[in-house]
Order: C-alpha cells, then structure tokens, then sequence
C-alpha cells in the first residue's frame, strides 16, 4: 500500500484585525479550522484561474458591440419545456 503525505509549511505573515475575525467567524461557522479554511480558500483562488480559451471569450464578450441579447420569457419557455 502506497502512503503519501502532503508536506506543510507554517508560513507567517499579517492580516488585517478585521479579516481574520471575519474568517475565525466562518470557519467556526462552518465547523473547519481556521488553517483548513484559509487553505481551502487559497487553493480555490489558485485553481480557478480561467484558462486561455475562457480569458479570450470573456474579453470578446467585454469588447464586442454584436451581442446576442437573451430574451428571458423565451429562456425561462425553453426550461419549462425540458
């Protein structure tokens, strides 16, 4: 049986009085540490960066003047009819 183990490093720096009440308020919250709650958040921003193909149509979609326009009444048809 193979066992790894994620090496981890105690970093140390400073947070705003503020914030970290906030996030010891949310990780109680959501009954996390506050370690594995800065972690979590942390790698979701690293993770989530949007890769070549989703940067070049979002900056399409911020440039572009020959937009389709969504008719809701229709969308919300459509979802009914599913």
């Amino acid at each position: 049986m193979s066992t790894s183990s994620i090496i981890r490093k105690q970093p140390s720096f400073r947070l705003n009085e503020d914030l970290l009440v906030r996030l010891q308020a949310e990780a109680k919250r959501h009954n996390r540490s506050l370690n594995n709650l800065v972690e979590s958040v942390l790698l979701a921003f690293v993770l989530e960066r949007p890769n070549k193909t989703t940067i070049a149509a979002m900056k399409e979609a911020e440039s572009s003047d020959s937009l389709e326009t969504l008719d809701l009444n229709r969308f919300r048809s459509f979802v009914d009819s599913l």
